[in-house]
């Protein structure tokens, strides 16, 4: 019997904050800008005599995902100076949090936070043609890290916990989270040992990891790696590792630093901060502008009775969910809201891959369905309109269904006439209805659509076929 061995995940996240300038000066937030250290100063390229100066948005948003995650957020914080020297790092240290962090403990997606904190991002160093350069433009961007627990188990609850996050960043808008453009980084620290209830104390962090997938396939390539060391007795070494996504395996990059190696020590250039002195940082009034967030959406949808799909999709698409909500607002018949979800997150999305289609208004949709839940429209005459709709059509839902003679017919009479005729041109058929397939009255039902051209009621159309067949 093969041995059974026990994996330990925690994460380190860092995001770029969606801030108008940088963290410690007022050169511009924008570190994709195409042209080289255009965005840059005496502060953020480390020029001797330049001081730092907090800002005030970075450290406000940070305190919205604290708040919104659950965590504790302390009165006091302080900046940190973290030594260590790369190109990238012009000070020759990152201004960063080490002791007293704005965010303390917390939960997302069913993982336990350690803390939450602000720092600033490195310049960019790029590599060709036997040299080196740097740009800039990044250096000085507020960064964002969030800290896990060790508490994940597998590589499916990392990806789940990062696509939350990223969610839930998105929600708050305090991050575009962009991870293949480097706007969320996620960095994995993994161990593998035998005894559940004894992580291994030594691990690895892998890093360069640039989608939730490679995350995944990053987490279950070094399980494997570190089985196989274990099984053959090979010495573990505590080191930080790169991710390869050509050939899907990690690499030794560096021994693993200490928090003593990096010698921490509280910046004198930034004064100690008490939150409570700013009227920005009030707990209560962030948690009180909080806008609903990933979690209580789900909750609320589900329990209109939507599927849990279609519901995934209204809460992750920005676009859709906020649409839904403004159709929510002006009709919340709770029909009407099943069918306005279920066009939303299948026919509309297809509709829209068609060149020069448009996004309907809410309320031309919103009459769209109460048409189509009140029994004016057929599901084909929906989908008719819909289309017409996206492709540019400013008629209401209501004249555009006249026009084209969608409006489903009701009336029995006229509509015996038609099933009558679909009876009469098909005998082979009838004989089998007659015989005990029910199912072929299916068949009756589109030959009666197509003859009323979608207008006429599918279920009054399966009453009178039923008396009809009957006789």
């Amino acid at each position: 019997m093969s041995k059974q061995y026990y994996t330990t995940i925690g994460l380190e996240v860092h995001t770029e904050l969606k801030t108008a300038s940088k963290m410690w000066c007022s050169c511009k937030n924008d570190p994709e800008v195409a042209e080289p250290n255009t965005h840059v100063c005496p502060v953020c390229t480390a020029q001797p005599g330049s001081l730092p100066v907090a800002n005030k948005e970075a450290i406000k948003k940070v305190i919205q995902v604290g708040v919104a995650v659950g965590g504790t957020i302390p009165d006091f914080t302080e900046f940190d100076r973290k030594n260590y020297f790369y190109p990238d790092i012009p000070k020759g240290y990152q201004i960063s949090q080490y002791k007293y962090p704005l965010v303390s403990g917390g939960e997302l997606a069913g993982v336990k936070l350690t803390r939450i904190h602000l720092e600033e991002d490195t310049a960019k160093s790029s590599h060709g043609a036997g040299s080196s350069l740097v740009d800039f433009n990044r250096a000085g961007v507020p960064l964002m890290e969030l800290v896990t627990e060790p508490v994940i188990k597998d590589a499916k609850g990392a990806g789940k916990f990062a696509r939350e996050l990223q969610l839930l960043l998105r929600t708050l808008g305090v991050s575009d989270a962009n991870v293949e453009r480097g706007q969320m980084r996620v960095e994995v620290n993994i161990s593998v040992s035998e005894d559940p209830n004894k992580p291994q104390s030594k691990y690895v962090e892998v890093k360069n990891i640039a989608s939730f997938r490679s995350v995944e396939k990053a987490i279950e390539y070094e399980t494997a790696r570190q089985i196989e060391m274990i099984e053959n007795g090979t010495p573990f070494v505590k080191e930080t590792r790169g991710w390869d996504d050509t050939t899907n395996t990690t690499f030794s990059q560096r021994k693993k630093e200490t928090a003593e190696e990096y010698r921490y020590f509280p910046d004198p250039d930034l004064p100690k901060l008490y939150l409570s002195k700013v009227p920005e940082f009030n707990v209560e009034k962030i948690k009180a502008e909080l806008p609903e967030l990933p979690w209580q959406k789900r909750d609320r949808l589900q329990v209109v009775g939507i599927k849990p799909e279609t519901v995934e999709f209204l809460v992750s698409d920005k676009t859709y969910g906020e649409l839904f909500d403004v159709i929510t607002g002006i009709s919340n018949k709770k029909e009407m809201l099943i069918t306005a979800a279920n066009y939303l997150t299948v026919d509309i999305p297809g509709l829209l891959q068609k060149e020069g289609s448009v996004l309907p208004q809410a309320e031309a949709l919103t009459e769209l369905f109460i048409m189509t839940n009140g029994g004016l429209l057929s599901s084909r005459g929906t989908k008719d309109i819909l289309a017409m709709l996206v492709s540019g059509a400013t008629d209401s839902p209501k004249v555009l269904a006249e026009k084209n003679g969608l409006i489903q017919k009701s009336d029995p009479e006229a509509l015996r006439v038609i099933v009558r005729d679909a009876v009469t041109a098909n005998p082979k058929q009838v004989e089998e209805w007659k015989s005990g397939k029910e199912s072929i009255l299916m068949f009756f039902v589109g030959q009666c659509m197509k003859a009323s051209k979608g207008s006429g009621n599918p279920g009054l159309f399966q009453e009178l076929l039923k008396e009809e067949l009957g006789k």
